[in-house]
């Protein structure tokens, strides 16, 4: 597969998806190479062994679920309020260092799965965002320079987030509105930063029913990726298949100007080469 575009995904039922390399509009299967992609497969260099994999099968992923890129992650990471417009909205200044908060690794789903409204929800919001997976150990990094050295890949993500169990239900933490079942939707697909000619200037967007909604570019970061991973790993150690959620653009329900999700809607998030969700809201 040397010199081909490489998208890495995982299809299947939840629980038992397959590791599938997409590459020039073909599906390959990648079971021979690894049991899934995870921690342990970028740790041991899984995706230089799928350049240089020879022969791959091809698979037909017609009418297949498809699943979140990455398996069960050891930690998702968010960081809070990195775009300057987002901030705005949300009434308060630009934050003068990351904020940091935790969502449940079993939040994760694939990008065309349902989504659950929980039992006595008002206030269900989605948040398009860059993710960035991790796939070498980050530890006390010297500079924001070794960051793109411990970067696997990036994904699209959903921060999808309860506002009245995140604002209101706090006690003066977020994860009761970030960590509800369902509310990381990842995908469809992982792409290696070779395949990123710039990760600081990808368009993000989002719809809900079909209209607009987010419509912003990552220049507008407050902190960028690679000052993120460094800044992360002055206090935590970042593992391979650690998924880290950069922040979100302007245009959340949050801001007021549109309503709160409902059982029903359909939200879409977009980011440039990352690929298209789609997904359902229902009702827990």
């Amino acid at each position: 597969m040397e010199g081909r575009r490489m998208k890495l995904m995982r299809v299947g039922p939840a629980g038992a998806e397959r590791p599938v390399l997409h590459a020039d509009g073909r599906h390959y299967d990648l079971s021979g190479l690894t049991p899934d992609i995870d921690g342990d497969f970028f740790a041991s260099g899984g995706p230089d062994r799928v350049r240089a994999a020879r022969d791959l099968p091809e698979l037909d992923i017609t009418g297949l679920r498809i699943g979140p890129p990455v398996a069960r992650p050891g930690v998702v990471l968010c960081v809070g309020q990195n775009y300057a417009a987002h901030a705005a909205e949300s009434g308060v200044a630009p934050p003068e260092t990351p904020i940091v908060f935790y969502k449940a690794p079993n939040t994760v789903v694939g990008p065309y799965d349902e989504v659950l409204v929980p039992r006595g929800a008002t206030a269900t919001d989605w948040e398009v965002e860059l993710a960035v997976v991790i796939g070498r150990r980050a530890r006390y990094l010297e500079s924001p320079a070794q960051s793109p050295a411990h970067i696997a890949g990036y994904l699209a993500a959903n921060d999808v987030s309860e506002r009245d169990f995140q604002l209101r239900d706090s006690g003066g933490q977020w994860s009761k509105g970030k960590s509800c079942e369902t509310f990381q939707p990842l995908g469809p697909w992982l792409v290696t930063p070779d395949e990123i000619a710039d990760v600081q200037d990808l368009g993000l967007r989002s719809w809900v029913n079909g209209e607009p909604r987010q419509d912003s570019r990552t220049g507008d970061m407050v902190f960028d990726v690679a000052y993120l991973i460094w800044h992360l790993s002055q206090y935590m150690v970042l593992d391979p298949g650690d998924v880290i959620n950069t922040g979100t653009p302007q245009g959340v329900a949050l801001s007021g100007r549109f309503p709160y999700l409902r059982p029903g809607d359909v939200v879409e998030v977009e980011v440039d080469g990352l690929g298209r969700q789609r997904v359902t809201m229902t009702a827990a």
